[in-house]
């Protein structure tokens, strides 16, 4: 999920650098300091989902996805007329089949924070919010990652069995997470980084569990800054947006 200021990126690039023991907070307020109030308000897409299980595609889909940061997000799962849909508004997700409201169940969905929503709160809330997805802004470290350096937050040098954002060093995006429970680990990897409206978007997302690829999402047609009704997110009923 642009940023204009040239003089700040020739500061970054000659004297400031994070020092390489600089705290997780330290990482989050320079991303916050670069976008808030520059990254694009509503992102639309289309994205061809590959389903997979012990390494084996099993079906592909193509899903319709608009949101409103900083907390509303929805996606058409196949034709964007289906009726079949998930609203994520403030902490719940709303599941539609067949344009019926069929469950209701509490989701923040963490990912819309991450790739972009953290922009639209005071810092000291993004902080919180960090926070309480189980991330330790007092862990961190420098790495490369796919030949780039990157800045990692919730963990030391060597460890992942803890939750861990890893954040592009130049441009300060998401490119890899992993968040672990009890029984399982999900990493998910972010690629192919388009700028657009005032910031980012990933192009390509690839989820694991337990280090076995179960999804692929390649986005296509992506629009930032479009007008977008806030009633499609509405969950009384399921209105139509394509």
């Amino acid at each position: 999920m642009l940023f204009k200021s040239l003089l700040l990126l020739l500061g970054l690039s000659f004297s400031g650098l994070l020092p390489a023991d600089s705290g997780g907070k330290e990482i989050l307020k320079m991303m916050h300091d670069r976008y808030a109030g520059k990254w694009y308000r509503t992102l639309t897409f289309n994205q061809k989902t590959e389903m997979y299980q012990n390494d084996s595609l099993l079906q592909t889909q193509t899903w319709y996805e608009a949101l409103i940061f900083p907390d509303k997000f929805r996606i058409d799962f196949g034709p964007s007329d289906s009726g079949n849909s998930v609203i994520y508004k403030g902490d719940s997700a709303f599941i539609f089949r067949n344009g019926k409201l069929r469950a209701k169940r509490k989701d923040a969905n963490d990912l819309t924070f991450l790739l972009g929503g953290m922009y639209f709160y005071p810092f000291d809330q993004a902080v919180s919010k960090m926070k309480e997805l189980g991330f330790d802004l007092d862990q961190s470290h420098e790495d490369i990652w796919k030949g780039r350096p990157v800045y990692v937050i919730g963990a030391g040098k060597g460890n992942d069995t803890s939750n861990q954002l890893w954040i592009d060093k130049e441009n300060l995006y998401l490119v890899r997470m992993i968040t672990l429970t009890e029984t399982r680990k999900e990493e998910g990897l972010f690629e192919n980084h388009i700028k657009l409206g005032g910031g980012w978007t990933e192009t390509r997302v690839a989820f694991y569990i337990n280090g076995k690829l179960v999804q692929v999402e390649t986005y296509h047609d992506c629009k930032a800054n479009m007008e977008l009704d806030p009633a499609i997110f509405e969950h009384d009923k399921l209105r139509k947006w394509k």
